[in-house]
């Protein structure tokens, strides 16, 4: 990532991201920080800051990009409009949560072929569960999920799961970054 992006996206979480009290995570945990990278990954600057960061990190032979929704979806859609506008065509997809027992069915929906080579991508992390179920869902798509690139990555557990899997992981900020321990 260009060396001037990464300071900006930390900023702009946290001046629009990051919030302190008294929170419970999805896994039940109690925190006095919390994240919605998504006030960062919606608004017009920080998307092309996310979209920037995120883009330095594919490798020529990925080809979509997506991950379980809600999470996933400004992400992934950011970085693939933005990658149109640079001349690097992206499909994007999201997983859903659950899949469809109407038309098409299943649990893609958007754009993604078997054999396609795609980045899993994330607002926030703070174990990697969702981002492993997208990965099954991937998969049994037909598709190769080989790298998860997360905007945020609060809980420093994420990468040695994704390795498990035999998915390379990056995190564009983590908690550290933002001034905060890991909540693994």
């Amino acid at each position: 990532m260009p060396s001037a992006a990464h300071p900006a996206l930390v900023q702009h979480l946290l001046d629009h991201a990051v919030r302190t009290g008294d929170f419970t995570l999805k896994s039940g945990k109690r925190t006095d920080w919390f994240i919605d990278a998504k006030q960062t990954a919606c608004r017009p600057d920080g998307m092309l800051l996310v979209a920037d960061a995120l883009l330095a990190e594919l490798s020529d032979d990925i080809v979509g990009i997506g991950g379980l929704t809600m999470g996933a979806d400004p992400v992934a859609f950011v970085a693939a409009g933005v990658a149109a506008t640079r001349g690097r065509p992206l499909k994007a997809f999201s997983v859903r949560k659950e899949a469809k027992d109407h038309g098409g069915g299943g649990r893609i929906a958007g754009a993604l072929d078997p054999g396609d080579r795609v980045v899993l991508t994330e607002d926030a992390v703070t174990r990697g569960t969702s981002l492993l179920e997208a990965a099954a869902a991937v998969r049994d798509a037909g598709a190769d999920p080989v790298l998860i690139v997360t905007l945020v990555d609060r809980g420093g557990t994420c990468a040695a799961l994704a390795a498990a899997e035999g998915i390379e992981f990056r995190a564009l900020v983590t908690a550290p970054d933002l001034g905060f321990p890991y909540e693994g």
